[in-house]
C-alpha cells in the first residue's frame, strides 16, 4: 500500500478518495466506525468543515483522531468561518498534529446552514488561501513575518465541472497557478459534460479526481437540481430512479456506470455518499475498482 496520499498523487494508478463529516456534538465513534467501512480502499478520507453551512466538530481535530486510527486524512478548510489571523493559526496547528492534506474551498453561505444568523467571515477566498499556504510552506505568514517552522502540505482545491462558464475556469487556473496541486470536483452526471471540462482543464499534470454521489432516490435528484450549484442530474437518470424497484441499488448502478467512463478520462474519483460509507465499497467493486494492495 502506498504510504501518503502524495505517493498515491505520483503513482500511475486511479486514486479514489471519500467523505466523512465530522460528529454534531463530542461523540466521535460513528465517524471512527464509517471511516473503518473504507480503510484499505481508499488513499485518503477527506473530513468536511461545516459542511453545507452546518455546525460541527472541527475538521482538524477529527483529523487527528482518524491519523491516530491509522487513516490517511484531507482536512478541508473553508474560508467562510475564519479570519486570516484564524486561517493560519489552524493551519499551524494542522501541521503540528502531523496533518499533511488539505483541500481548500471558499465554503457555502450560512443561510444554508442550521444558524442563519450567522454572520459570513470570507476575508479570504480560496485563491488567496491557496496563496497564503503556498506562503506559509515557504517560511513566512501572509504579512510577511517569519514562521518559527513551516508547514509542509499536499494541498487541494476543488471546482465545478461545467467548461462553459468561463469565470470558473479563469479560477480554476488561478488555483493552479496559486499552488493547488489536485483537484476535487462536484459530483459528476454527465461524464460528457465531464469530457469537455477535462479538455479545457488548464494543466494535464495536475490530478483531477471527479466527484461522485450516488444517487438514493428520485426526489434526492431533483433537490440537488434545484438547491446544488453545479450539479446537473438528467432527466433519463430521474426517470431510471422512479422506475426501480430498488433506487439505492439503482443509484450504486448510475454511479458505477460512471466511474467506468471517467477511468478513462481522470486520475481518480472523490465520493461524497450520502448518509455515510455502508456502500461504498460495494460501489467500488461494482466499478471493477479493487482493494489496495
Amino acid at each position: 500500500m502506498l504510504s501518503t496520499f502524495n505517493d498515491a498523487l505520483n503513482s500511475d494508478r486511479f486514486i479514489v478518495t471519500a467523505e466523512v463529516a465530522p460528529p454534531k456534538g463530542t461523540d466521535i465513534s460513528a465517524v471512527l466506525e464509517d471511516a473503518d467501512l473504507i480503510r484499505g480502499w481508499v488513499d485518503a478520507i477527506n473530513i468536511t468543515d461545516n459542511q453545507r453551512a452546518v455546525m460541527r466538530m472541527s475538521p482538524v481535530a477529527v483529523g487527528k483522531l482518524l491519523m491516530d486510527a491509522g487513516h490517511e486524512v484531507i482536512v478541508q478548510f473553508t474560508c467562510r468561518d475564519r479570519n486570516r489571523l484564524a486561517l493560519q493559526s489552524d493551519i499551524l496547528a494542522a501541521s503540528a498534529l502531523g496533518i499533511s492534506n488539505l483541500c481548500v474551498m471558499t465554503g457555502d453561505y450560512p443561510t444554508k446552514g442550521d444558524h442563519v444568523g450567522t454572520k459570513p467571515v470570507y476575508d479570504l477566498d480560496s485563491v488567496q488561501l491557496l496563496s497564503v499556504i503556498t506562503k506559509m510552506m515557504g517560511g513566512h505568514d501572509m504579512a510577511g513575518n517569519e514562521l518559527a517552522g513551516a508547514p509542509s502540505f499536499t494541498v487541494g482545491a476543488v471546482s465545478n465541472t461545467d467548461a462553459a462558464r468561463r469565470m470558473q475556469m479563469i479560477k480554476l487556473k488561478k488555483k493552479i497557478d496559486a499552488g493547488a496541486q489536485f483537484i476535487q470536483t462536484q459530483a459528476v452526471y454527465d461524464v460528457e459534460v465531464f469530457g469537455e471540462f477535462m479538455d479545457s482543464f488548464p494543466d494535464p499534470d495536475v490530478p483531477v479526481l471527479a466527484g461522485i454521489i450516488p444517487l438514493r432516490s428520485a426526489g434526492m435528484a431533483r433537490f440537488m437540481n434545484a438547491n446544488v450549484p453545479g450539479i446537473r442530474v438528467g432527466d433519463e437518470m430521474i426517470s431510471r430512479m422512479e422506475d426501480a424497484e430498488d433506487p439505492v441499488q439503482e443509484g450504486l448502478e448510475i454511479a458505477a456506470e460512471s466511474i467506468r467512463e471517467l477511468r478513462k478520462m481522470c486520475r481518480g474519483i472523490h465520493l461524497m455518499p450520502i448518509g455515510g460509507n455502508s456502500n461504498t465499497n460495494r460501489l467500488l467493486q461494482m466499478a471493477g475498482i479493487s482493494a489496495l494492495q
